[in-house]
């Protein structure tokens, strides 16, 4: 049947636009480093890892309401005063132009009102009837990993190149928990990119422990109301004090799967708008990434 891959497109036109120079430009000087850099990840994903179906996720809203509204800390700190994300000048235009190829191309780019690309990936995945791989360099995806289901994320924090396919046992392996237990492990150690405060003084390894005895943030709620225990020595008065946050965090740490959203994602072997794409190609300069992202679009056989 193939693979459907998903991409977590605002993390790797992050990571192109940080990765590749901006001397990078357009013949008017436009920065296209992101567009290009996004191009050859997607060319060097399609050729070695050969899907039948490409969806590229957005970022619809980059701080959602609810999750706002469980945590208002939620990425406070990335934020403007007019509540708009920072992203540099350099970046922001490009993506419209980085949305303009991958349409001309054919490539499905698919987002929804009121959430993230996390929360498509999650809808999308958890409705697939087929093998999923999930592209991002953010650990949050890690949560989607589900053996029975065919679910891996590719972690390309090291680079595509250099990709690390993470299943259960990779989850299990470097955090030591049940593979399918990553979003509560997440919410109890926090993680200060996204402005989630965490346990006070719970840390990765206090974190792992209990989610071995517990199973989950619920259960860890339930175990302190009954006065059970089994908390890891020093762990329980530090979980009563923030028992607001254990309430409200998993509301936040948990992708969606229930996003208004659908998606064919068939991979196409020419351009969906041939013309658009060489006007595309000439304004921006896109040259051999644009071409090489063509080819191996191409050359696969789906």
């Amino acid at each position: 049947m193939g693979t459907l891959m998903l991409l977590d497109s605002a993390s790797m036109y992050f990571r192109a636009f940080y990765g590749v120079p901006e001397t990078m430009t357009a013949p008017d000087g436009t920065p296209v480093n992101a567009v290009r850099g996004l191009l050859d990840m997607i060319a060097r994903l399609v050729r070695a890892r050969r899907p039948a179906r490409l969806v590229a996720c957005l970022d619809e809203d980059w701080r959602p309401a609810f999750r706002v509204a469980a945590i208002p800390s939620y990425k406070t700190h990335r934020a403007n005063p007019d509540g708009s994300e920072q992203v540099p000048d350099a970046l922001t235009a490009q993506i419209p132009v980085i949305l303009e190829v991958l349409d001309a191309a054919g490539i499905a780019t698919v987002g929804a009102p009121g959430y993230e690309a996390d929360d498509i990936i999650g809808t999308l995945a958890a409705r697939a009837d087929q093998p999923v791989e999930v592209v991002t360099g953010d650990r949050d995806l890690f949560q989607v990993v589900d053996d029975a289901r065919r679910v891996r994320v590719d972690y390309i924090a090291r680079g595509v190149a250099n990709l690390e396919v993470v299943d259960e046992a990779a989850v299990t392996a470097k955090y030591g928990i049940p593979g399918r237990s990553y979003a509560a492990f997440a919410a109890l150690r926090g993680d200060p990119s996204d402005g989630l405060p965490g346990v006070p003084g719970v840390g990765e390894k206090t974190a792992a422990a209990l989610i071995r005895s517990m199973g989950s943030v619920e259960a860890i709620v339930a175990a302190l109301d009954a006065g059970h225990g089994g908390f890891p020595p020093g762990s329980r008065a530090k979980l009563a004090a923030a028992r607001p946050y254990l309430e409200a965090c998993m509301v936040v740490v948990n992708v969606a799967t229930d996003a208004p959203v659908t998606a064919e994602g068939w991979l196409p072997s020419v351009p969906a708008q041939p013309g658009r794409i060489a006007e595309l190609d000439q304004r921006y300069g896109l040259d051999s990434s644009l071409g090489r992202m063509l080819s191996a679009l191409a050359a696969n056989p789906g």
